[in-house]
């Protein structure tokens, strides 16, 4: 009975152990991107732009050793086959904007972090002016360019306040 206890908190501690382990291997791979100074768990920082009308709160915010703060845009699904999801890019371009609006600085990149690869997402003049124009675009009056459906728009959240409905409201 003894070596049965024995055995069972022997394994327990080579669990613990390997736990630990895998803990501080992760804390080691996330400070390449600087020190961690907010994350969307409760201390996040809500980053406002009054310019661009934006609002948003990265899920990670981490401090580089030259003071400029890096966003991490966590997504727990594995990341796809070649390039990222344009609209997760767009994410992390609006997360730059606002650290970049809240900072005075420009971080020197977005990262999006998938459960099995991270990417850096590049903060550049293209970037900032890509999604500045999509700000732009959203801002804008709809022009029709969406084609209605009797089964998409049955679905739609919007459907009561879309002047394109297939659907009577």
């Amino acid at each position: 009975m003894i070596a049965l206890v024995d055995v069972l908190l022997a394994g327990a501690g080579v669990v613990v152990a390997g736990a630990s382990a895998l803990e501080i291997a992760r804390r080691h791979r996330e400070s390449r991107w600087g020190r961690l100074e907010a994350i969307d768990a409760g201390r996040a920082e809500t980053l406002r732009s009054e310019r661009y009308r934006l609002v948003g709160r990265p899920d990670a915010l981490r401090r580089a050793p030259d003071g400029r703060r890096i966003p991490i845009e966590v997504k727990r699904r594995t990341a796809p086959a070649g390039a990222p999801y344009r609209s997760h890019v767009v994410q992390v371009w609006a997360y730059c904007l606002l650290v970049e609006e809240v900072d005075g600085r420009p971080p020197p990149f977005g990262v999006l972090r998938y459960s099995d690869r991270e990417i850096l997402v590049p903060w550049d003049r293209a970037a900032r002016a890509a999604v500045i124009a999509l700000r732009r675009e959203v801002e804008a009056p709809y022009d029709g360019r969406a084609t209605p459906s009797p089964g998409r728009c049955a679905r739609c959240r919007w459907a009561e306040r879309c002047d394109a409905r297939a659907v009577p409201a």
